[in-house]
């Protein structure tokens, strides 16, 4: 019965769910801007009570409130001049009120946002699973972003990628709540005991922790069986990105690069087509 439903109004299904990555993408935006800042004024306040210095009442900024505002000249920004897409277009790329540039960063995101959650809708149908999908694409678009620009993976984030897989596992709608867990636990530890033996023979910090919980997070969604190939994937991306990017720029070779937006990359094509591409990889071996 339901599936005949959403055969009968399925391109307005696509429609709508359109229209609501618009909006998420437009959120998403709020995100990427406001929680670095969010997280650098907690960890000011936080040092200076440590040193007993003395600490300002802590601002009312967070994702909500104030009003989104021009980077530039601070006025807020009218409710339709925030409409997705369409306001970067008609305002071609300007404040209305002082005229300077939009980052070009906010409609791109929008637009990745659309084009990616149609992904699991087009693998898993109108389903729970591409529904826990969809929450976890959101959420490594955020990821991204962040670690880009800042080298950051907030935890609010990694830790909420993390407890949504084990949510959706409880119905085992990926694998099994065990091999979750599993995944979890070795997601962070593997990561964690190679980068203490690269620190122990080379004296350098090669990865954060966010790289570790975000790992644990993608174990938790695909199982341990599954943690092989997100890193050899991630690894192999991140190899090649890397090189590009260093003779693009005649960099160091020590120019540190974000590892997070590859194994977001990795994590999220073995969460959508993991169990073709686990016979493949065992199918190199055996």
């Amino acid at each position: 019965m339901l599936e005949e439903l959403i055969n009968e109004h399925v391109w307005f299904l696509y429609l709508s769910l359109g229209i609501v990555s618009l909006v998420i993408g437009s959120f998403l935006n709020v995100v990427i801007y406001r929680l670095p800042i969010i997280l650098q004024e907690q960890w000011q306040l936080e040092a200076k009570a440590l040193l007993g210095l003395t600490v300002a009442k802590k601002s009312h900024y967070n994702l909500l409130l104030p009003r989104s505002s021009c980077p530039e000249c601070q006025s807020i920004i009218p409710a339709w001049h925030n409409v997705p897409l369409l306001s970067f277009i008609l305002l071609r790329a300007r404040c209305h009120h002082c005229h300077a540039k939009i980052s070009f960063r906010y409609p791109l995101i929008e637009l990745l946002t659309v084009l990616l959650s149609f992904i699991p809708v087009f693998v898993y149908g109108f389903t729970l699973h591409a529904l826990f999908a969809l929450g976890a694409i959101w959420i490594c678009i955020c990821l991204v972003a962040i670690d880009l620009e800042h080298h950051l993976l907030p935890d609010g984030l990694t830790l909420l990628l993390l407890w949504m897989g084990m949510l959706a596992n409880t119905w085992e709608l990926y694998t099994p709540l065990p091999d979750a867990v599993l995944g979890a636990i070795f997601g962070y530890l593997s990561l964690w005991i190679f980068i203490q033996l690269y620190y122990w023979k080379s004296g350098k910090i090669g990865m954060g922790h966010g790289d570790f919980k975000l790992f644990a997070a993608f174990g938790a969604w695909c199982g341990w069986q599954m943690l092989p190939i997100i890193l050899f994937f991630a690894s192999i991306t991140g190899a090649l990105a890397g090189l590009i990017y260093l003779n693009i720029t005649h960099k160091g070779k020590d120019t540190p690069i974000p590892f997070g937006p590859f194994l977001c990359f990795s994590g999220i094509i073995v969460l959508l087509w993991g169990q073709s591409l686990l016979s493949r990889y065992l199918s190199l071996w055996l």
